[in-house]
């Protein structure tokens, strides 16, 4: 979801299976940094604001080490597509797909963002 700038006073949601989850303002996304958000079930997703002006929202799990550290990331965008880089060993998740870029039988659950 790409948002315009004077779209400000907005907040994140994200969509789970029992309707939209409200995470933050909108404005405490900074681009390229990611926050992370504590789920009704007791896992995490994080939330990123790209350069662009969008907002992306995935498992802040790492399905390599299992830690909760991916909201933490240095993001970046490969061959045009947003990606994060894991903290602790730099595996690169596709911001849109939850795709590794670096493994391809690895992924990560992706969830559809609105901004409300």
């Amino acid at each position: 979801m790409t948002l315009a700038p004077h779209k400000l006073g907005l907040t994140v949601e994200l969509r789970l299976d029992e309707g939209w989850l409200t995470v933050c303002d909108l404005s405490r996304l900074v681009p390229g940094r990611g926050v992370a958000a504590l789920l009704p079930d007791g896992r995490q997703a994080a939330v990123f604001l790209d350069r662009a002006g969008r907002v992306h929202g995935i498992d802040n799990r790492d399905p390599f080490t299992g830690a909760a550290v991916l909201s933490r990331g240095l993001t970046g965008s490969h061959r045009g597509r947003p990606f994060v880089a894991s903290p602790l060993l730099k595996q690169r998740f596709d911001l849109e797909t939850g795709q590794c870029l670096d493994d391809e039988s690895v992924r990560v659950t992706v969830y559809e963002v609105r901004a409300a």
